[in-house]
């Protein structure tokens, strides 16, 4: 089992994080007034039932926003991202359209919730292509640059990926160091894929300085200790990934993997053995199966040394007879 098979998880993890945020217009919104109920305030409500979750009342809402106006544009896009959400992928694609047509030349952001939209359905090609026109509509956009570099890496052209997160960098505004640190995390992904793990490392480290409290950029450093054979940096990042998420099975593995290639046999079957226990009562049963194989890998090698330690002690017993004679 490879130490690092988890990268794919972080980047789709990613995705989710950036999108769930509202957009800088949503974010700023004005107040909500409690009555009458207008055009615009039935937009304000789904924007703020958005911001609590409460993705199908949002889309009601936006629903009852267009049925006022028709060519309200906001709405259509908005109603895309909650739809996005609940994983309503068609209806979001065909929104975030309208949008488009009824706007070509503004869509920005219609352009960027598509793309996400394709992007969940494994769409990589149009959700690049989309992030292309939201880059031609406003090449200041640093989510457009961002997402399009995961788009990239999850077909494996990671050079064209870190090339996107540097523009993201570039672009991005003070004061964002989460979304910061998360463009540090999966730049430091891609530079893993193409065998950089020194400038990963260099990337991990920048991400777990603007977030401390994130365990993907502390797992995702271990397996770059892991890949350098740095088993005791990759133990130290691993035990604070598992402090961080107690129920992070994967981190439990690879500190067990860790572990043993340090010769802490016991300690790593206790890992393992704990993983095994989460996949199980998360009902993850691939990880499961996989896990229980691990630890009978692991008890089978420690069975070897065993045998061999015990053929070395008859061994050297002999010769000592031998000698006493």
């Amino acid at each position: 089992m490879n130490c690092c098979y988890r990268y794919i998880l972080n980047l789709i993890f990613v995705v989710i994080f950036i999108y769930f945020s509202p957009t800088p217009a949503v974010a700023y919104s004005p107040s909500i007034p409690a009555s009458p109920v207008s055009i615009d305030n039935f937009f304000l409500l789904g924007v703020e039932k958005m911001r609590n979750g409460k993705y199908q009342e949002a889309i009601q809402d936006f629903q009852q926003a267009i049925a006022n106006k028709k060519d309200f544009v906001a709405a259509y896009s908005n109603r895309c991202l909650a739809e996005v959400e609940i994983q309503d992928y068609q209806s979001a694609i065909a929104d975030c359209t309208q949008a488009i047509n009824l706007a070509p030349h503004t869509s920005t952001e219609a352009y960027i919730n598509r793309g996400l939209a394709y992007y969940r359905q494994g769409n990589y090609p149009a959700a690049i292509a989309d992030y292309n026109q939201a880059i031609a509509l406003k090449p200041y956009n640093f989510r457009a640059y961002y997402n399009r570099g995961i788009a990239n890496a999850s077909i494996g052209n990671y050079q064209q990926a870190i090339a996107d997160y540097n523009l993201a960098l570039s672009q991005i505004p003070p004061g964002l160091n989460f979304l910061v640190a998360d463009i540090y995390n999966d730049r430091g992904l891609a530079r893993l894929q193409l065998q950089n793990p020194q400038a990963a490392m260099l990337d991990f480290d920048k991400a777990i300085r603007l977030h401390p409290l994130d365990e993907r950029a502390f797992f995702n450093r271990g397996c770059a200790c892991a890949l350098q054979e740095n088993y005791t940096g990759a133990v130290r990042d691993f035990t604070e990934a598992t402090r961080l998420a107690p129920g992070d099975g994967d981190a439990y593995i690879n500190r067990g993997i860790a572990l043993y290639h340090l010769g802490y046999e016991q300690r790593a079957i206790a890992d393992l053995q704990k993983a095994a226990a989460l996949f199980n009562y998360q009902g993850k049963k691939i990880a499961y199966q996989k896990t229980l194989s691990l630890i009978k890998f692991v008890q089978k090698q420690m069975s070897s040394h065993i045998n061999i330690a015990l053929i070395k002690i008859k061994y050297d017993s002999l010769s000592f007879d031998s000698s006493f004679y």
